[in-house]
């Protein structure tokens, strides 16, 4: 970090776009170190969702920079767009209770709409049943930077493409979601991780929050256990500093249910189990495997708290 921290003072950069690992990396290393960053106007921070502890230790760093966290995929980027101040001074609050991750409203020539998740293709978006406001479903958007096909994968097309009455291609997100009364949208994960239990579905965004912005969590993931419909959700966390004894790890979990307890959806979390290390993707070492997550605990058994697995590498 040391490094990048000199080119950004030396080069009196003034935006620069890096992933929430990154700038947790840089902003960490820069608080040791009593650095600022004054030359920064805009920082972008995207690539999984952000935590508001990083928003502020950020706010620290750079003081004269507007902090951006955007939305989008590779298909239809930007989406939507928030700013630091929003975050910190509400919806931070709000996903920590549960609401989800605010993501803010549309950015100039994009429309977002939410409809009632389906397996099923949609080749015309009147098929989508839409979603009452604050209603969780599958998040649609259209604009200009939306691809209107993928290369030579109809299938795929076929599935992630709808067209409206007028002509325009909507993109199918993957991504579950929830609109507000002031037109900003709540992230709530991706479809594929819903984790499906007897006693109804938990979403990743409306669980997750509550337990990331603990000091002691490095990054953490919900995952369901078992066959959809009867699963077990786990929280797999990786922690700063690996607990040295299960005694540790047990207190650890303890210690972490309680600061989650102001999420009431924090007390259907089956087990709190520590991995040293979760698999990420490797472009912005931030977006959580999940599925792969679920995959190796499901193979140990059914997990208790305090359970670890000091497994580092993901082949």
């Amino acid at each position: 970090p040391a490094a990048l921290l000199d080119a950004l003072r030396r080069e009196g950069a003034t935006i620069s776009f890096g992933s929430p690992t990154l700038w947790d990396i840089l902003a960490r290393a820069a608080e040791a170190r009593g650095l600022r960053v004054p030359a920064l106007r805009l920082i972008l921070t995207a690539g999984a969702s952000v935590p508001p502890g990083l928003l502020e230790r950020l706010r620290r760093v750079a003081p004269n920079a507007a902090i951006h966290t955007p939305y989008g995929a590779t298909e239809c980027l930007p989406v939507s767009t928030i700013e630091a101040a929003e975050v910190l001074g509400e919806t931070g609050a709000a996903a920590r209770r549960g609401a989800g991750t605010c993501v803010g409203r549309p950015v100039r020539g994009v429309e977002v709409r939410v409809g009632r998740p389906s397996e099923e293709a949609w080749g015309r978006r009147a098929e989508a049943v839409p979603c009452a406001t604050g209603e969780v479903g599958e998040v649609l958007a259209t604009g200009p930077a939306v691809t209107r096909e993928y290369d030579e994968l109809p299938e795929a097309t076929r599935q992630a493409k709808v067209v409206d009455g007028s002509g325009r291609t909507w993109h199918r997100m993957g991504d579950l979601g929830a609109l507000d009364g002031r037109g900003r949208l709540w992230f709530h994960g991706r479809k594929a991780e819903l984790v499906r239990t007897a006693e109804g579905d938990l979403t990743t965004e409306s669980v997750e929050p509550a337990f990331a912005d603990h000091p002691r969590v490095r990054r953490c993931a919900l995952v369901g256990i078992g066959p959809a419909g009867r699963q077990t959700p786990a929280l797999v966390v990786e922690p700063r500093e690996w607990p040295g004894s299960r005694v540790e790890a047990d207190n650890l979990a303890a210690e972490l249910r309680s600061h989650a307890g102001g999420n009431p959806l924090s007390a259907r979390i089956g087990a709190v189990v520590f991995q040293r290390s979760l698999p990420v993707d490797r472009r912005h070492n931030a977006k959580v495997h999940r599925l792969a997550l679920a995959r190796h605990w499901a193979a140990k058994g059914a997990p208790a708290d305090g359970d670890a697995d000091p497994r580092e590498r993901w082949d």
